[in-house]
């Protein structure tokens, strides 16, 4: 944090288009903040940091913890190593409703995941975002089946979680920064790669996949952090207005996530993109052949965290 004439600089960091359902979020963060301490603030969103400072996304949450940067938003995917327990939402077919899930974050899983991650890395949790239902996309072949899955590249990120995940259903897992992803997938030398039909959609690899299969297998969620030292050095109208803006840009951000599913499914054309809906009976078989890896987190994780999500 930098202060000039008893104003309060805050950068806040991302890593995705101008028109993704985070930056649109964040807008409305800042447009918040400016409503409630007007300039008292000096608020600037860098949506896509690896875009205009070539810096990996994979770094964002240290830059925070280090104070380099006082915000970011950020894939909880990628902190399982740091705060564990955030790995439930890296267990495939476990969280399958939205509502059950901002349920647990707003409350009692919420509260236990802000205390860790103060504890772990010093930053202040002030919101949970919808990171979306991840799904498979492929330019080899339809997907419908765990023995389809047989031998693709398929693109992870840095979670060993999912790494597993992938090679229970037999594909090869490499890791890919996302500011790599769209090159690596156009190139070839990716198969295969998971995300929300957002960033499917945003970021253009749906015109190098052609096959899209709806497996919803992970539902993502997105921390919007602050380091806990600058954050305690702020007044304490500053600390509120900014936790107050973070509520009102979250509650934005999930109606944004859920509607981009509906908007990307009617703006995908058939022509280009062939969408597999799997039935109860081929769900099932992807449940079936990921369960060990179920089980096995289940008896580190506990029994609770799982009641509380699914």
């Amino acid at each position: 944090m930098s202060q000039k004439d008893n104003v309060v600089k805050i950068n806040l960091g991302g890593y995705q288009p101008p028109t993704s359902v985070h930056n649109r979020a964040a807008e409305i963060l800042g447009e918040e903040l400016a409503k409630r301490v007007g300039d008292a603030v000096d608020f600037e969103l860098d949506g896509n940091m690896p875009e205009s400072k070539g810096i990996k996304a994979f770094d964002l949450p240290s830059l925070v913890e280090a104070g380099d940067l006082e915000m970011c938003y950020f894939a909880s995917s990628y902190m399982a190593e740091r705060v564990p327990e955030v790995a439930i939402f890296d267990l495939p077919f476990v969280v399958q409703s939205r509502e059950k899930a901002y349920a647990a974050l707003d409350g009692e899983l919420g509260d236990l995941l802000k205390e860790k991650f103060l504890v772990e890395m010093g930053v202040r949790i002030l919101g949970f975002w919808d990171n979306g239902f991840r799904h498979f996309t492929n330019g080899v072949r339809a997907i419908r089946t765990p023995a389809d899955c047989e031998g693709m590249k398929m693109r992870s990120m840095s979670s060993e979680v999912h790494q597993e995940f992938f090679r229970l259903l037999g594909m090869e897992p490499t890791f890919v920064d996302v500011a790599d992803l769209v090159a690596k997938v156009k190139s070839g030398e990716i198969d295969a790669q998971e995300n929300p039909l957002t960033n499917t959609y945003r970021f253009g690899t749906y015109h190098h996949h052609r096959h899209i299969t709806l497996t919803g297998h992970f539902f993502g969620m997105a921390l919007v952090m602050v380091n806990d030292a600058i954050f305690s050095a702020w007044p304490e109208d500053i600390q509120q207005a900014v936790q107050d803006s973070v509520d009102v840009a979250t509650q934005a951000q999930r109606g944004f996530a859920q509607a981009e599913d509906e908007e990307v499914m009617a703006a995908l054309d058939p022509s280009e993109n062939d969408i597999v809906e799997l039935s109860a009976d081929e769900r099932k078989a992807f449940q079936d052949a990921v369960q060990p890896l179920v089980a096995k987190h289940r008896a580190r994780l506990g029994d609770r965290l799982f009641e509380l999500v699914e």
